[in-house]
């Protein structure tokens, strides 16, 4: 028995590690030239906005968001584990990038590497203590471990307290090129998002992902098989926080300031909201879904203005200051009616359509 487990365990092409991805595709039924295809689209448009006349800052915001929403969904879409606390990392990773480049006066690419390390070594104590533990019990310790941050953040002399890290400099790109132009930094941000999902998509079809997979479908065989189920989710954690440290490095250096905000619990419950109406699971999702709720959050005001036009409700001229409510109706209703989220029932519908 010992020989067959441990021949079996040697990597997820054994008989059952696997079998979660296969049983994946085989639901999924959408051909690899669909995914491939979508991309191609997504990237274009995405290459495209500035030229049509989107406002760089927007889909800047977006763009931060999309990688720090991707970067949740390969913990809870791919491994199980919802955390309460990303927060943390996005910010705390902000702070430290933001303070870098300000004080110590990095350039740039220093500044969103530290901020990404930041991210990781928050993650890896957070994961530590927090990983051996089971479904509620593990987010509400990643919850309670990110409000003792967000907490630090608020005391500390460095960041600012309640005001927040200001005045943040763009400054030149190792050393030559200038990122004071809105357009410039789009192009960088939209680099490093691209090769970020590309890391995302390598580590969800590796084999490494092929046993996360199999610890989220389930974690009793997969110990059976010989995996240290512990460890494989505290590297998933460390690298989700990792990468949404660079989200939150990338963010500051956007926006030229960091705020409690983005330490805050609500930050975690935002990107919950995101990948949870871009769909769980899901590679493109989360991105679809960061551009929804941040449209909503910037344009809500001026749809409710239009509404209110062409209804003559009054009420839909406060429709901006209500952004929370929408939200959590939103939220409510992916819940309860919409849980596969937008891309996680485009392909059920593309897959019901093919039978």
């Amino acid at each position: 028995m010992d020989g067959q487990s441990a021949s079996r365990a040697q990597g997820p092409q054994g008989t059952q590690a696997s079998t979660p991805a296969q049983a994946g595709a085989a639901r999924g039924g959408v051909p690899r030239t669909v995914p491939l295809l979508f991309y191609g689209l997504l990237l274009a448009a995405l290459i495209a906005a500035p030229m049509a006349g989107a406002y760089p800052v927007f889909v800047l915001k977006v763009l931060c968001f999309a990688l720090f929403a991707c970067a949740f969904n390969l913990l809870i879409g791919y491994t199980g584990l919802l955390s309460f606390g990303h927060a943390a990392f996005f910010g705390g990773a902000g702070y430290v990038a933001g303070h870098a480049m300000k004080v110590w006066g990095v350039t740039p690419e220093v500044g969103l590497v530290l901020g990404t390390l930041a991210g990781a070594a928050i993650g890896y104590v957070v994961g530590a203590l927090a990983i051996r533990r089971q479904g509620i019990y593990f987010s509400m310790i990643t919850l309670a471990l990110a409000q003792m941050l967000f907490f630090f953040c608020l005391q500390a002399p460095f960041t600012g307290g309640e005001d927040g890290l200001q005045g943040i400099p763009r400054g030149k790109l190792f050393g030559v090129l200038s990122l004071s132009d809105d357009l410039t930094l789009y192009y960088v941000a939209l680099l490093i998002l691209v090769l970020a999902f590309a890391l995302i998509v390598r580590t969800v079809h590796s084999p490494f992902g092929q046993i996360l997979k199999a610890i989220k479908e389930n974690e009793p065989r997969a110990i059976s098989l010989g995996y240290d189920t512990d460890r494989f989710k505290l590297m998933a954690f460390v690298l989700s926080a990792a990468l949404s440290g660079l989200a939150g490095a990338i963010k500051a250096l956007v926006l030229g300031f960091e705020t409690l905000t983005d330490v805050h619990w609500s930050m975690s419950g935002t990107v919950i909201l995101m990948t949870l109406v871009g769909g769980l699971g899901t590679l493109s999702g989360p991105i679809v879904g960061a551009f929804v709720i941040v449209a909503l959050e910037n344009k809500l005001g001026d749809i409710g203005s239009f509404l209110a036009s062409a209804t003559g409700v009054e009420w839909f001229n406060s429709l901006g200051e209500s952004v929370t409510m929408v939200t959590g109706v939103i939220f409510v209703i992916c819940v309860l009616l919409f849980r596969r989220g937008i891309m996680g029932e485009l392909q059920a519908l593309f897959s019901r359509g093919r039978h």
